[in-house]
């Protein structure tokens, strides 16, 4: 999901302008466009607010369904951890979803039939 996309149609769908957001949150319009427009990440807490300006919670931005997600089952004592749930792997899984979210829809097709022709051993020509 491209979170300044998705503020963007939450915003229009309830007919607001980016200077209506802008009089409730206290942001100026120009970071509120470099947001929507994908050249600024905001941080949980400016997502938080902007949230309450639409009049949603959070969970409501960041999820496209009806009723929040359900919570995730973590192991119990013994159990086996999920891979990147953890230390380097954790690390290592950021900035993979950082650098999935950077890419284009287009490149992302690419990118998951090369790493299923590799997952199949096929020969790349």
């Amino acid at each position: 999901m491209l979170i300044g996309q998705r503020l963007r149609d939450i915003r229009k769908a309830k007919n607001l302008s980016q200077d209506d957001i802008a009089r409730a949150t206290g942001f100026v319009r120009p970071y509120i466009s470099r947001v929507e427009n994908g050249h600024i990440v905001p941080r949980i807490e400016i997502l938080t607010e902007w949230a309450g300006a639409l009049g949603m919670p959070l969970y409501q931005v960041l999820y496209d369904g009806e009723e929040p997600p359900k919570p995730l089952k973590l192991p119990e004592d013994g159990e086996e951890w999920l891979w990147g749930s953890l230390g380097r792997e954790a690390q290592e899984l950021v900035v993979l979803r950082r650098s999935l979210s950077k890419m284009t829809e287009a490149d992302r097709k690419i990118l998951l039939a090369l790493a299923g022709r590799m997952a199949r051993g096929s020969r790349l020509k």
